[in-house]
């Protein structure tokens, strides 16, 4: 997609890709109307690839990184998260000599943006695999972010929607507001994942899936509430959640519409990646082993499964202890 750029530029999911008959494609590394950008573009232009900063400064360490098969082979959500950071890497250390950096620089950086505990620990994560970029390139020998912990949020923890309140959205809600909820409840699936889904997925009782952030393919049954809402559901666009006369859906819209229904049922508290929690809670419920639940919800690890379906499976187990006291 272009979107205000020089030719041959494109934008591809947030990441720059010079691409231009008769020229090898390659990723632009540097940010629009930056001086960087003039001249990474005007080389590309001139059939040549740009050089990386001199030095081993952590400019030229995110470059190379960014050139490397560990950086291609992200998803494009990821790449998206780690591009962020990588921005900050190269304002705040740039002209930095990456062997230098010790673990306390590090938590520095890190406690100096607590106030967003997300980005702070994005932080401490990106620069580990930096550093671990640097020792495959024969900068480092040894990786100080190895075991910087990561700040703990203060927001209470992210809870599954729980069934009464699960009962009254659907009686609450209707048409577009409805089919995104049993959606992401029923395939278990990222909201960005489910805006995504289009009529062409389906495939027997289930629909393919290909989630953003990891890359991951599945293939997820219907259950029985999403299987007779998908049969009433008009085609109108080629996603499955488009409205008016074909125009997919936004995640603004997507959360507007959800959070209508929340206001009227009391249900502000729960989310749309609740939805994707409540999933895997019901699953673990049922006595699904991780496995299992993994095979819907596409969870990578075990640890993973444990955050979203570790308290229900607490109440199930508990339940069939005290069975036994009987």
């Amino acid at each position: 997609m272009r979107r205000n750029l020089p030719a041959h530029v494109y934008d591809k999911y947030g990441i720059l890709y010079f691409q231009r008959r008769g020229y090898k494609s390659a990723r632009i590394a540097a940010r629009p109307g930056s001086k960087e950008f003039a001249l990474e573009y005007a080389a590309l232009l001139n059939g040549a690839q740009p050089a990386p900063p001199s030095g081993k400064t952590f400019s030229s360490l995110v470059t190379s990184y960014e050139r490397s098969q560990r950086y291609r082979n992200l998803a494009p959500r990821t790449a998206r998260d780690y591009d962020k950071v990588l921005a900050w890497v190269r304002k705040k250390l740039g002209p930095l000599p990456v062997d230098k950096m010790r673990r306390k620089d590090l938590i520095r950086a890190r406690d100096a943006n607590a106030e967003t505990v997300r980005f702070a620990n994005y932080i401490v994560q990106v620069v580990r695999i930096l550093l671990e970029h640097a020792i495959d390139i024969g900068w480092r020998d040894d990786n100080p972010a190895k075991g910087v912990s990561l700040l703990k949020s203060e927001t209470p923890a992210r809870q599954p929607w729980p069934p009464e309140k699960i009962d009254a959205f659907r009686e609450h809600a209707s048409g577009r507001a409805l089919l995104i909820f049993e959606l992401c409840l029923g395939t278990g699936q990222r909201i960005g994942d489910v805006l995504k889904m289009r009529w062409s997925d389906i495939s027997g009782d289930g629909i393919n899936v290909t989630q953003g952030k990891t890359g991951t393919v599945l293939w997820v049954p219907f259950t029985a509430p999403l299987r007779m809402l998908i049969s009433e559901t008009p085609k109108v666009g080629p996603t499955i959640c488009a409205w008016g006369r074909g125009k997919p859906s936004s995640y603004r819209s997507a959360h507007e519409l959800v959070m209508n229904v929340r206001k009227q049922i009391g249900a502000e508290t729960y989310d749309l990646h609740g939805l994707r929690y409540a999933a895997a809670a019901e699953l673990a419920s049922l006595g699904c082993s991780d496995e299992l639940i993994m095979s819907v919800t596409g969870h990578q690890t075990r640890a993973m499964v444990a955050r979203y379906a570790g308290s229900a499976r607490q109440v199930t187990r508990a339940r069939e202890a005290q069975k036994l006291r009987k």
